[in-house]
């Protein structure tokens, strides 16, 4: 099967529906499959090989993405923040591409490539105005659907593979056919190069549902958004939802009554910022999805249930769920291994694996699947004895001091209990005596002094122990995040370095 079946079901079970509504243009699902049909005439006479896009998000990515599906390419957003060098290697990667977005940027970066380039508005004009034979059937391949670039935070970026089979995987396995009235809309705010993007467009239509855009977030805007498109659903990353918290309370005020919903995910949700928007949004339901790009998306969730209960529990090791990723999903299985790749018991720390239909952990370069299909996610956590699942970082991050391995979550968990700092961050720092030493990287709260350095160490010491004390203490006025909010420690050690 091919993703472009989930546009095709949704235009015919409610062709006149309103499916995407952005910059004030609403697209029913009828428009949207004959945009996206009209697209394969483009995307055929442009001979690529891949259909990319750099730009934000707007229809221009729904029509892309079932485009190429259509016409049997990758897809393929780039993103658009990336240095002109670093883009520009990624561009000579997909090339034969039709490109749509930033055509100047992509004609002084890749010429002589054999790029086909066009501006949002052109593209979606052509693909509406492209003259489709009534009968024409549509590859119904099987291959890859969509090809997406990580971080490459440690090396050159690799090219995530998704194929059809993947992404159907996770749809059909999470999301119920037309299962959403015609008044429910989701606000979809994450940029369309991260899965989280794309998975939030084919769910949605899916289960026929509006799609709200809003290309570039604001806290404002996110808010108007909500009450002027009556939103029942959103999906946020922590640090979005951190800056939505303080400009409510900073006095910016909308009707959200009809929020229903509200998923999270991309990176580590502060205590304190999920206990005050369970406050402040009473009447929804919040899940933290946890999931990543070679896994189509999530794999595990935090359900409201488990949000609400965990805020009212006394218990300790319920409250604790509120910091943790939940279960897996039905459909997947997830396991804790150790270096050598023994299976964990609970509470032991070791490796995530995953593995299920929706799991691709292929790259164009390589496959890094098990003989058995388990994908090594290189997240660090555990597992508790209910099956709930805590994280504490990526695996790559876990500083070894004398032989010992360290979570740096787990510092940071304790530093955040101190009433003076509002964001932390620990790190390894180069240590002639222990190989590696623990330094740490803190945000003050607003109209507070520095702690002692002392108070602090000692905070560490008395919850944790002494081997966890940090050796270096730095105090920056912010940390660094990507527009996914998660946390860059590369920066964070080269700030601690100076």
């Amino acid at each position: 099967m091919n993703i472009s079946l989930l546009l095709e079901m949704a235009a015919e079970a409610a062709g006149d529906r309103v499916g995407l509504v952005c910059d004030g243009r609403r697209w029913t699902y009828g428009e949207l499959l004959a945009a996206a049909r009209g697209a394969v005439e483009l995307i055929e006479s442009s001979g690529a090989s891949h259909v990319a896009l750099l730009d934000e998000s707007s229809e221009a990515a729904v029509i892309a993405l079932f485009g190429a599906a259509l016409a049997g390419v990758p897809y393929c957003p780039l993103n658009y923040r990336l240095a002109d060098e670093d883009l520009a290697g990624l561009l000579g990667r997909i090339a034969p591409a039709l490109i749509v977005g930033d055509v100047s940027r992509v004609e002084r970066l890749s010429s002589g490539n054999g790029q086909v380039t066009m501006e949002r508005g052109d593209f979606v004009a052509a693909a509406q105005e492209a003259s489709v034979q009534p009968d024409r059937e549509y590859n119904g391949g099987e291959g890859v659907a969509v090809q997406l670039f990580t971080s490459g935070t440690t090396a050159a970026p690799k090219a995530a593979i998704l194929r059809h089979s993947n992404l159907l995987g996770y749809i059909l396995g999470s999301v119920e056919f037309a299962a959403a009235d015609e008044s429910d809309a989701a606000l979809v705010v994450v940029p369309p190069y991260h899965i989280a993007g794309i998975s939030a467009l084919m769910s949605s239509i899916y289960a026929n549902r509006r799609i709200v855009m809003l290309p570039s977030f604001t806290p404002e805007g996110w808010l108007e958004l909500v009450e002027a498109e009556k939103v029942t659903n959103a999906f946020v990353v922590p640090t979005m939802l951190t800056r939505i918290i303080a400009a409510m309370e900073e006095g910016a005020s909308a009707n959200v009554s009809s929020l229903r919903a509200i998923a999270y995910g991309g990176g580590k949700m502060p205590l304190e910022v999920i206990q005050k928007a369970l406050q402040r949004f009473e009447h929804t339901g919040f899940t933290n999805a946890y999931g990543l790009t070679e896994t189509s998306s999530t794999v595990a969730l935090l359900g409201p249930d488990d949000h609400r209960a965990a805020l009212a529990s006394d218990d300790p090791k319920v409250r604790a769920r509120l910091t943790s990723l939940g279960q897996a999903l039905p459909t997947v299985e997830i396991e804790i291994r150790d270096e050598d790749g023994n299976v964990l018991g609970p509470g032991e720390a070791g490796e995530i694996y995953v593995r299920g239909d929706q799991v691709s952990g292929e790259y164009k370069e390589k496959s890094a699947l098990t003989a058995d299909g388990w994908f090594p996610t290189r997240d660090a956590g555990y597992m508790d004895e209910d099956g709930y699942i805590f994280l504490s970082g990526r695996a790559d991050d876990v500083i070894v001091r004398g032989g010992e391995n360290m979570s740096p979550g787990e510092i940071e968990d304790v530093l955040l209990t101190h009433n003076a700092i509002a964001d932390a961050c620990a790190c390894a720092i180069p240590s002639v005596e222990w190989g590696e030493a623990v330094g740490v990287a803190l945000v003050l709260r607003e109209g507070h002094l520095e702690p002692a350095e002392d108070e602090l160490r000692e905070l560490v010491r008395a919850r944790l122990r002494s081997s966890r004390v940090p050796e270096k203490i730095a105090f920056v006025p912010e940390l660094p995040y990507n527009e996914m909010g998660k946390l860059l420690r590369r920066q964070v050690k080269t700030i601690l370095a100076d």
